[in-house]
């Protein structure tokens, strides 16, 4: 049994996802981040960087996994799935998951601060992160035109890639004429585990679309945890 830390957030839905897609047991419990439980000591045990996801695999000796990409990996070799086991295959999904993990999360996470959460419009600010996000989504496009997935059979790469890529309407970003990403987003929201996975917890709204009174709201409540130390010890 594995326990999982997490909150609905791209991060979060990763190993969700991954966890249904595998058909492993396990038991969520929702974190509130705007009441900092991250912070809290019981958490930091876990997980020194105040961060979610996390997970606890109680079969290995309550063994604690933190940082969304290695709880991934742990997942894949932990059960022969979602990866390749020969050294190029590994390699090529390791690639992929690497470029989400610092290129497409970093930057549409910095697209959202300065395109939604931050009270004062930087230009600027605005325009590198969408437009960085927008490259990158290219280089995907790009990959995808010629392979049905990331790096071979679906894996724990287009799992990554796919949670924060199907929130680029929250991020501003555009998906027009990325005839190739569009496609690959579709057929990975149309999986079963997929869909179960992003109910593990669901989301307060659909990043992928919502009203403006709604977007409105929820940025408000970002904006209150950025204020009051979110991103402090």
């Amino acid at each position: 049994m594995i326990d999982l830390y997490s909150a609905p957030t791209p991060n979060g839905h990763k190993v969700s996802i991954a966890l249904e897609e595998l058909a492993l047991p396990y038991t969520l419990h929702a974190l509130e981040l705007n009441q900092n439980q991250q912070k809290e000591d019981w958490f930091l045990a876990l997980n020194p960087n105040g961060r979610i996801p996390a997970i606890v695999d109680r079969a290995e000796d309550n063994f604690a996994v933190f940082e969304s990409g290695a709880i991934l990996v742990y997942l894949a070799e932990k059960t022969g799935q979602l990866m390749p086991t020969d050294p190029k295959g590994r390699s090529q999904v390791m690639q992929w998951l690497m470029f989400q993990m610092g290129g497409v999360g970093p930057m549409m996470g910095q697209a959202n601060v300065f395109y939604r959460y931050f009270p004062e419009k930087i230009q600027p600010a605005i325009d590198r992160y969408q437009g960085e996000s927008r490259r990158l989504f290219k280089v995907l496009d790009g990959r995808l035109r010629d392979h049905e997935f990331l790096a071979g059979d679906y894996s724990i790469a287009d799992i990554a890639n796919w949670a924060w890529v199907r929130t680029h309407k929250w991020s501003g970003v555009s998906i027009e004429e990325l005839p190739h990403l569009a496609r690959w987003i579709d057929a990975i929201r149309a999986r079963p585990a997929v869909e179960k996975g992003l109910q593990m917890p669901p989301s307060p709204r659909e990043l992928s679309s919502s009203s403006e009174e709604e977007a409105a709201k929820f940025s408000a409540a970002a904006r209150t945890m950025l204020e009051t130390g979110q991103s402090r010890n």
